[in-house]
């Protein structure tokens, strides 16, 4: 392949969520439902656009941060949900196709607290977490506000605040 960039601007025209429509505001109260920053299928398009591509480079173990121990209770963020999906990319495309994820439990300070241990804290800088989209991030949307936490429990400053 001659990109190593895949263009996935589906979401877009789907719209009807906060964080592809720039006319909803965000609003993460759960009651009825999941809030409005749930992008339906989102992971799961994620992953299987992951899959093929790494399928047509021999690659069979793909890496995502989701965890179901954050606030929002996103079903294609929970474990049950990825493994169904490793399940079905396996049969689907007849590949022993494995997908981690080694955030799944973690809290967002035991989060930052690996990627320090790691040597990742620079990473942490590339990151994007606000639902906004600002760079720096806005501090107030959910996403923020959570980051936010994470390190301030781990008593680590934000590496994208100071980037």
């Amino acid at each position: 392949m001659k990109n190593d960039c895949l263009p996935i601007d589906t979401f877009s025209a789907l719209g009807g969520d906060a964080l592809t429509d720039a006319a909803i505001a965000v609003d993460v109260a759960q009651s009825p439902g999941l809030p409005n920053t749930f992008v339906p299928g989102r992971n799961i398009i994620f992953l299987t656009f992951a899959a093929a591509f790494a399928y047509k480079r021999g690659i069979r173990h793909l890496v995502t941060g989701v965890a179901q121990t954050d606030y929002s209770g996103y079903p294609d963020c929970r474990e049950e949900t990825i493994k169904a999906l490793e399940e079905t990319l396996r049969l689907g495309m007849e590949y022993d196709m494995c997908i981690h994820t080694p955030l799944m439990h973690l809290s967002k300070k035991q989060t930052v607290e690996m990627a320090r241990d790691l040597g990742g804290l620079d990473a942490m800088a590339l990151t994007h977490t606000c639902y906004n989209g600002e760079r720096p991030p806005c501090g107030q949307c959910p996403a923020c506000e959570l980051r936010a936490k994470g390190f301030a429990e781990a008593g680590i400053e934000d590496p994208l605040l100071t980037a």
